[in-house]
């Protein structure tokens, strides 16, 4: 696979996508895979997709195909009855589009062909059989639309098969498939992690162009087995965020953990009630996978993605503006439309901390800047609550949602600078575990952007149209907020109080004047 452009980089300004380049009628997915079949119905096509529903089956399609050459018959049977069930489900959603997609177990069986003519009466829909290089470019596009820049190799474990493909912001470079999927190793090995580490590394031989280029960079890992070692990772370790994409891990630390979930039996492992009993036996045999890749590629990170190759088919059919746009901030303008007072309010708070901001001496980064935009439009989705539980309801929110496009400290940065507006900036008010995940600059910055937007709201009641005339600056040791004369009386202690917060935020005093 050579190197093609998924369109241009993400933008790093913007807050919504335009109507036009949009499609609200819901879509849907059903993916054939060699260990489940799955549907997942979306709420449109749309640059930050939310889905509205998701099943699964554990079919098994995939098991001992490699040493039979066929699909099961009961695997069968499994798969076409919730083909059937899916197709009844997107008729009941009113889905306007549906795409069923097939990978290794059907292509690689002696009767895949017979399956797929069967599966196709059953779903009610043609079939899209998809070759490895496919699988790997679709693979890298869902990753490309789920993390903003990314550069590093994409790994997409499947039951039947492992995709390994580099991307770089837009681009997908060389892609290669190999049959180390769960159950496709697990057959080859005769049920033997240790054998299968043989073989894993044989194979590996021929990724070679795509972990060389892996050093320093990220591994992008997809796919529900190691999804189910991360979830275990971060009970190992008492992660506190819950929450897979964007979730990040150092290599060293993680080759330690595969290192133990290999040796031990999956049944003793902390909190794997948390993971089907159908995928436990295969956690040793991705286990496996990811050690050999991080032994040999060493890269800089290993990041957790929940965006593969359904979100990858998704990111396909979009035009080249909706492409362009920021998947976080499309899904924060969403949220801002669905639940603030005024929406457009948010997007004065953007531009009235643009030009704040502007007046600093310490720049901010392009990521910071977007953070801070989605910030601006999430500041207000917390207003239906009692008052004193705005914040605590705001952080539920943000850390939970399904965000796409943001890693974990900048998720844990939105939920701060919300909840700091609410409940004030004072550093001892923030959840520890937020503060430790935001780490001490994104931390800091939560702060400055809290204390602005308590100024903000009684200013203007949360009532977009005002915020610009009523500017705050820094500038000669001082923050300013400068109101004009027929502004006056909203120059009460308040107001001054909020200024002079903003001030101590970066050691600065604070004072109102009048044009």
């Amino acid at each position: 696979m050579g190197l093609r452009h998924a369109g241009p980089p993400a933008a790093e300004s913007g807050t919504a996508e335009s109507p036009s380049r949009i499609s609200r009628a819901p879509v849907a997915i059903i993916d054939i895979g060699s260990n489940s079949v799955r549907l997942v119905a979306y709420d449109g096509l749309t640059r930050a997709p939310t889905p509205l529903y998701n099943e699964k089956v554990l079919c098994g399609l995939g098991r001992n195909v490699l040493t039979t050459g066929r699909l099961n018959e009961e695997a069968v049977r499994r798969a076409l009855i919730a083909l059937a069930r899916f197709r009844v489900l997107c008729e009941t959603m009113r889905v306007a589009r549906v795409f069923v997609l097939a990978t290794a177990a059907a292509r690689d069986a002696g009767n895949g062909p017979e399956f797929l003519a069967a599966a196709e009466a059953a779903c009610g829909h043609p079939i899209e059989l998809l070759s490895g290089r496919r699988e790997a470019e679709l693979s890298a596009l869902g990753v490309i639309s789920g993390f903003h820049a990314p550069d590093g190799v994409v790994g997409d474990l499947g039951g039947g098969s492992l995709e390994l493909v580099d991307v770089r912001g837009a681009t997908v470079g060389m892609g290669v498939t190999m049959p180390l999927g769960g159950l496709a190793l697990q057959d080859l090995s005769g049920n033997s992690p240790k054998k299968a580490i043989k073989i894993v590394r044989e194979h590996l031989k021929k990724a070679a162009p795509q972990l060389e280029t892996l050093r320093g960079r990220s591994f992008y890992a997809v796919g529900g087995t190691w999804r189910a070692l991360a979830r275990l990772h971060q009970a190992a370790r008492g992660y506190p965020l819950h929450v897979m994409h964007g979730y990040s891990v150092e290599p060293s630390d993680e080759l330690s953990f595969l290192e133990v979930v290999e040796r031990t039996d999956a049944a003793l492992l902390q909190d794997v009630e948390s993971v089907s009993e159908a995928r436990r036996p295969l956690l040793a045999y991705g286990a496996v996978v990811l050690e050999e890749i991080l032994k040999v590629g060493r890269p800089r990170e290993l990041a957790i993605s929940a965006s593969g190759v359904r979100e990858g088919l998704l990111y396909e059919q979009l035009d080249r503006d909706a492409r362009l746009a920021d998947p976080l901030l499309a899904a924060a303008a969403e949220l801002n439309v669905l639940r603030a007072r005024s929406p457009g309010h948010a997007t004065d708070l953007i531009a009235w901390t643009d030009r704040f901001i502007g007046t600093l001496d310490a720049p901010e980064t392009a990521d910071e800047r977007r953070l801070r935009h989605a910030a601006c439009l999430l500041s207000d989705i917390g207003w239906r609550a009692h008052p004193d539980y705005r914040g605590e309801q705001s952080v539920n929110v943000i850390t939970h949602a399904a965000f796409v496009g943001i890693d974990h400290p900048g998720r844990a940065y939105l939920a701060l600078a919300v909840y700091f507006r609410h409940e004030g900036v004072a550093p001892e008010k923030a959840s520890p575990m937020l503060r430790s995940l935001a780490g001490p600059r994104l931390f800091d910055r939560a702060r400055l952007l809290g204390a602005l937007l308590r100024l903000a709201f009684p200013l203007t009641a949360g009532t977009e149209g005002t915020l610009g005339g009523l500017p705050v600056t820094a500038a000669d040791g001082r923050v300013t907020l400068t109101l004009p004369a027929d502004r006056e009386t909203l120059a009460g202690d308040r107001i001054l109080n909020r200024v002079r917060g903003v001030g101590r935020v970066i050691g600065l005093d604070g004072r109102i004047a009048i044009a």
